[in-house]
């Protein structure tokens, strides 16, 4: 935010301008430098050294108190390493302290030197420094240094710059020289101003996609993580246990993604962790469970704002996936759910009507998007949103169509993007913060104005502790009063402040070039139509639905920024799970058929392996040759409803009708009631082989004569046993010998089913009666997959 205020009064006050020039005398007289450093009263302010080569780095890790008032003992600690190749003799760390910095640019300026090795400012010097006699090449040496504050020559309330320096000398250069400075800033308010800058400090809650789509098929549908990497996150000295304990003690607005709170909720249950191509059971439930209940203790009587689930990308969908038919749909479901989430979960009414653009960006399509969903409240950054006022005006701006932009500071909401994992890095990075605050509210201390912090969306563990250090050293309330969101969005607006949202070509090209691609929602839209179908089958959708769609959101997530290569590879991965769903319900492969006859049934199988029943399904088969086979009397399509129980199979049978010898493709296909195909088809072929009249007479010619032949046999052996009984008859005792036989023939040695002989009657009949046939089999089995055998023949 570029401020004319920064302007005001730049010029150097006459004794900083002495001490340069000064300080140019000395620096081309180091004997005469080691003269006035030697001989300075003790109760003055030691002249100012000549500047060496920057050979020794200066660590300042902390300063309390951050902000000082009267009485107050200032102490300063950190470490000194000699990087240079020579030792350094009489070594010596001051103190210095600055003249008053004349607005917010002055201290970005003095941060840009805050190394430079320049001793245009003297140091305490007396009893307020530490010496050395000897600093090695490579060796480091802690330091701390305690001042009254008295002691530091503070006068008007402001910003002050505080250096910590090392002088020395070296075999080199034989006489004092500061060879190592680091500067911070000192902000100096003892007393409370006036009016006190209301500031609101958004405390973000997030973290990357870790629940896949995938649920197992109990009825607890135990969900599927892609990695265990958030128990880590939650556990004790993690990221997200950082935030939630150090956020509790702070006046902060939580900003939330409810996908993080219904992902830490799932993994307080049973759930399962993929591992290669398996899946194996997740071991950390206590730590989520602590961790949930240490946020709703924190977020209790404190103002939340819940964004759309997942975190959806407002800019990615505004250049990207608007012009994809449905991609801005997704928006007001997720901002449905989140409220539901954040309530259910939290036991806390969020706000729900704010959008926050990735880095606070925004040009007109993104007001649009983030509007589509219900959002009236944007929030956004000043080095998008730009003033050129000789102050900072208040956040909250109304930019038309009743929407309001929230206007974070840049240089608050930037202070902690860097490492802040060492100490020397977090203590410049908190001096600065409140350097910068106290600043704005001295631009103007007769205009109380609401400024608004909106730090990085996924601070580390060491910038959140630096951040909490920071509204930690405004907790006096000496300059600056906390205040919610909500309260800085109904503030008055200031009637100079910038109302004009930037052009779409004033959108940074290093955000665009990390958006979603078109591809993406390409990509999102072909899983969407997918799972619409599945849902329109299935007896109880909502075991996918909810899944599902939550997949959808996150695979549009903000977090996914930098990360293309795992973007993909979630949102693959949801395609390819559902694609396995919808084809557990399929068509069961046939082989060819033959249909004898002017008419017979065809089966087509159906396979259901879901859990759960499907219903409104069709069944459509068509002929592609209606001249030689038509279906159901006399079409060439004809169709059948489907309903099917999880786990089962259904044959369904079609009438068909041959009018010509030759083989017929037939097709089946399944279709959604509302006409759409659902799966592939399946093709089959069907050989219609007609028997005509002639042949049905010839054939049945052939069985009569048969049937005569074989009275004309029955007869003639009839009378040739009689003739032989009559020529030749048995008596008593021979025909008890042919009964020891034990052989239960008859006369004519055949022997029936009981061991006794047949009458020849019974022969006959026995002869012509084929015996019971066995039950047919089903051409497929209920659940089995297999294609049908080859030359299959249909019912008739």
């Amino acid at each position: 935010m570029a401020e004319a205020a920064d302007f005001q009064g730049m010029g150097h006050s006459p004794a900083r301008r002495w001490l340069r020039r000064t300080a140019s005398l000395i620096a081309g007289a180091p004997l005469l430098a080691g003269l006035l450093a030697g001989t300075a009263a003790p109760a003055a302010h030691a002249a100012p050294e000549a500047s060496g080569p920057r050979t020794v780095d200066v660590s300042l890790d902390t300063l309390s108190p951050s902000a000082p008032v009267k009485g107050d003992t200032l102490t300063v600690s950190g470490s000194v390493t000699n990087e240079g190749k020579k030792p350094i003799t009489s070594a010596q760390v001051d103190l210095r302290v600055g003249p008053r910095l004349s607005g917010r640019t002055a201290i970005d300026d003095a941060s840009e030197r805050s190394t430079n090795a320049s001793g245009e400012v003297a140091p305490l010097g007396g009893k307020y420094k530490v010496t050395f006699p000897k600093l090695a090449s490579g060796i480091s040496q802690d330091f701390s240094l305690s001042v009254p504050v008295s002691k530091l020559g503070l006068g008007e309330d402001g910003v002050y710059q505080l250096g910590v320096s090392l002088t020395g000398q070296t075999s080199a250069a034989p006489y004092q020289q500061v060879l190592g400075i680091q500067r911070t800033f000192l902000p100096w308010q003892p007393e409370a101003t006036e009016k006190k800058t209301q500031l609101t400090a958004l405390w973000p809650l997030m973290s990357s996609a870790h629940l896949s789509a995938e649920t197992g098929s109990d009825d607890q549908q135990t969900p599927v993580f892609e990695n265990d990497g958030l128990a880590e996150e939650m556990a004790p000295g993690g990221r997200l246990e950082q935030m939630v304990t150090l956020g509790g003690q702070l006046p902060v607005t939580w900003v939330i993604d409810p996908d993080l709170i219904a992902t830490a909720d799932a993994m307080t249950r049973n759930y399962r962790v993929r591992s290669g191509d398996t899946t194996v059971p997740g071991r950390n439930q206590a730590i989520a469970t602590q961790w949930l209940n240490s946020l709703e203790k924190a977020v209790k009587d404190r103002k939340v704002v819940a964004l759309p689930f997942g975190d959806p990308d407002l800019a990615s969908l505004a250049h990207r996936g608007k012009n994809v038919s449905g991609a801005l749909s997704h928006l007001q479901p997720a901002t449905d759910v989140a409220g539901k989430t954040v309530e259910t979960v939290l036991h806390v009414k969020p706000s729900v009507d704010f959008a926050w653009p990735v880095d606070g960006a925004i040009d007109p399509s993104i007001i649009d998007v983030a509007t589509s969903a219900g959002a009236h409240k944007v929030i956004t950054r000043g080095d998008s949103l730009q003033d050129n006022l000789p102050y900072t005006p208040s956040a909250a701006r109304p930019i038309g169509g009743g929407t309001t932009a929230v206007v974070a500071d840049t240089r608050l909401s930037t202070a902690f993007r860097g490492d802040m994992t060492e100490a020397g890095s977090s203590t410049l990075a908190v001096q600065k913060f409140l350097a910068q605050s106290l600043a704005l509210t001295l631009q103007e201390p007769g205009n109380q104005r609401s400024v608004v912090v909106a730090p990085q969306r996924m601070p580390t563990a060491t910038q959140a502790q630096s951040m909490a250090n920071a509204l930690r050293g405004l907790d006096p309330e000496r300059w600056t009063q906390s205040a919610d969101l909500v309260e800085a969005a109904a503030a008055k607006p200031d009637s100079n402040a910038t109302t004009k949202v930037p052009s779409s070509a004033r959108y940074p090209k290093s955000l665009r070039g990390q958006e979603l691609p078109t591809g993406a929602f390409l990509e999102i839209k072909k899983t969407q139509e997918r799972l619409d179908n599945f849902k329109a089958i299935l007896s109880s959708p909502d075991r996918v639905a909810a899944p599902f769609s939550n997949a959808i959101n996150r695979a549009m997530s903000t977090s996914w920024r930098g990360e293309p290569t795992q973007a993909q590879q979630y949102r693959t991965t949801v395609e390819t799970y559902l694609l396995s769903l919808t084809s557990e319900v399929q068509l069961i492969p046939k082989s060819v058929l033959t249909l004898s006859g002017r008419s017979a049934t065809i089966p087509v199988t159906v396979q259901n392996k879901l859990v759960q029943g499907v219903q409104n399904l069709v069944l459509r088969l068509k002929s592609d040759n209606p001249t030689r086979l038509k279906l159901d009397g006399n079409r060439a399509v004809t169709e059948q409803p489907i309903k099917i129980d999880g786990g089962h199979s259904q044959s369904v049978k079609f009438t068909g009708a041959g009018n010509a010898n030759g083989p017929v493709q037939v097709t089946a296909q399944l279709y959604t009631v509302d006409g759409k195909p659902y799966g592939g088809p399946m093709t089959f072929q069907v050989k219609v082989s007609e028997i005509t009249p002639t042949v049905m007479l010839v054939i049945a010619g052939g069985v009569l004569l048969l049937v005569l032949a074989g009275i004309k046999m029955y007869s003639q052996r009839k009378r040739a046993v009689a003739r032989k009984e009559a020529a030749d008859p048995t008596d008593d005792d021979g025909a008890e010998a042919a009964g020891d036989t034990g052989k239960g023939e008859d006369a004519d040695g055949e022997e029936n089913a009981h061991g006794t002989k047949d009458t020849g009657d019974q022969q006959a009949a026995r002869a012509t009666d084929p015996g019971q046939p066995s039950d047919l089999t089903p051409d497929t089995g209920p659940e089995s997959a297999d294609a049908s055998g080859t030359g299959e023949k249909v019912d008739r």
